[in-house]
Parts: C-alpha cells; sequence; structure tokens
C-alpha cells in the first residue's frame, strides 16, 4: 500500500508540473514530510532521487511542439541549474532539519503570495 501511495504522489506531481511548469519538489517533499514523516533532508534527497531521470522530457516535448518552450534557453537554464543543485545540497545539510523546513515555507510563501498579489 505504501508503494502505491508513493507512485501517486509522483503522479500527482507530475500532473501538476505538465499543467504549471513547476518543479515536482513543491509538491513531493511537502507529501514525504507530512504524511510520511520524511526529515526535511529525507525529503529533499528523496525528491532529487526522483528528478534524476529526464522526467520533464515528455512534458517538454508537448510544449516544445506546440511551440511554447525555448530549447536553447532551457540549455542555458539547466547548466546553471546543475551547479546550483551542488552548491544547494552542500549548503543545505548543516542546516538543521527545523530550520530548512521553515525556510522552505517561507520560500513557498513568498513565491505563492507574489504570484497572488504581484502583477
Amino acid at each position: 500500500m505504501e508503494i502505491f501511495s508513493y507512485i501517486i504522489i509522483g503522479l500527482a506531481a507530475g500532473v501538476l508540473s505538465g499543467f504549471f511548469g513547476i518543479g515536482g519538489g513543491v509538491i513531493i517533499i511537502p507529501a514525504l514530510v507530512y504524511i510520511f514523516g520524511f526529515t526535511q533532508h529525507q525529503a529533499q534527497g528523496t525528491s532529487l532521487a526522483a528528478l534524476l531521470l529526464p522526467i520533464g522530457l515528455f512534458a517538454f516535448l508537448k510544449y516544445y511542439y506546440s511551440g511554447n518552450a525555448n530549447l536553447k534557453i532551457g540549455l542555458f537554464i539547466a547548466a546553471g541549474f546543475f551547479l546550483g543543485g551542488l552548491l544547494g545540497a552542500i549548503f543545505a545539510q548543516p542546516v538543521p532539519d527545523v530550520l530548512l523546513k521553515k525556510f522552505f515555507g517561507i520560500f513557498l510563501l513568498i513565491i505563492a503570495l507574489r504570484m497572488c498579489i504581484g502583477k
């Protein structure tokens, strides 16, 4: 039953990623922490493991063939993301779990507020 629950979380994250163009971690990390009791560090590491494969490939291709994705710019972003992901993981390791969870929540809240009340 637990494996099925993980698959459902992945399915929900995939659908929302494809629909909104968001990273799956926005869905996966809170689900792992609050439903399955993972620590924040465990949830972040597990979410990154799920993204190792080209998860967004089919969604990207759909957007690309519809004329709604810029491959060149996406590759430049990916280059920065490659190094940034490593740096973020290095910086996150010494941060206490409780504080990391708060940072994650504040980050999501700021983005949500900006999108809801911004231009």
